[in-house]
């Protein structure tokens, strides 16, 4: 893909911030080449950040600019932002839809039938190259278009093509994921505190551990209870812990916050 791509950022929060500095690192587009729009100024000057990137009020400017358009407003704000670009769009514009719940079909009754459109769900990572990202293509979408959606996550982490029914779950373990790995790597780094280690060395560690723990995971393709059975000895030290986390009720937990995350998706989409 040329690195002249010009992209439309509709919705200037975190997750296009992230989005349009990760293509950028990945040389897929230039900083000349990104626009945002966001009727917050204070959401502009974040994404600008110094000047570095440009952002305006006014959504047109956006759909003028881009030829790629991704969708990053809330999805309570999305049937609004429908109504305003589709008399703008033209047979050029490609469109990539980020926002929770919102499926293929409203997307489609806001913008008209004809228009490609591709829903994703990505996540914060995609700024330094870590990202996990599922896509879906709407009917309207080309094979070059599909092509280029998985070229654009896929240079920021890693991507998956999946049936929409799926990206509530999607959005449920890896979009809201991130969260729930920060609060494990803060909780890890307590732990650490409580027993006598320095703030900087325990957050230092606890990070590295669980970015240690992934690569494991990916890069030998063992089940993770392999693995963990691996750091395991008969009456150490971790089957002590792990004693504990099943007494906490860990697992049971993180699987309910994936549910929950996915509920919440799947309801905001409703409304």
């Amino acid at each position: 893909m040329e690195p002249g791509l010009r992209v439309g950022f509709l919705g200037a929060g975190r997750m296009a911030s992230a989005l349009a500095r990760g293509w950028i690192a990945a040389g897929l587009t230039t900083a000349e080449r990104v626009l945002a729009s966001d009727p917050s100024a204070a959401a502009r000057d974040a994404f600008a950040d110094g000047g570095s990137l440009r952002a305006v009020s006014a959504n047109a400017e956006v759909v003028a600019h881009g030829d790629l358009l991704v969708l990053a407003v809330k999805p309570q704000s999305m049937k609004a932002l429908l109504e305003e670009i589709r008399p703008l769009l033209t047979d050029r514009h490609l469109i990539v839809s980020i926002a929770a719940g919102v499926s293929l079909k409203q997307l489609a009754d806001g913008l008209g039938a004809r228009r490609r459109l591709v829903r994703v769900m990505p996540n914060t990572p995609c700024l330094v190259g870590a990202s996990a990202s599922a896509y879906t293509p709407g009917e309207g979408a080309t094979a070059d278009d599909a092509a280029l959606v998985e070229r654009l996550l896929k240079a920021v982490g890693v991507a998956f093509r999946v049936p929409e029914n799926l990206l509530d779950a999607v959005t449920g373990l890896s979009g809201s994921g991130p969260a729930f790995v920060y609060l494990m790597i803060e909780a890890l780094s307590d732990g650490g505190v409580r027993v006598g280690l320095p703030r900087d060395a325990a957050t230092a560690l606890a990070a590295q551990t669980v970015l240690g723990a992934a690569k494991m995971v990916l890069e030998t393709g063992l089940h993770p209870g392999v693995l963990k059975d691996q750091v395991a000895s008969p009456g150490g030290t971790t089957i002590a812990g792990l004693h504990a986390l099943e007494r906490g009720g860990v697992r049971g937990a993180i699987m309910d916050a994936v549910e929950a995350a996915t509920r919440r998706a799947t309801e905001l989409g409703r409304s």
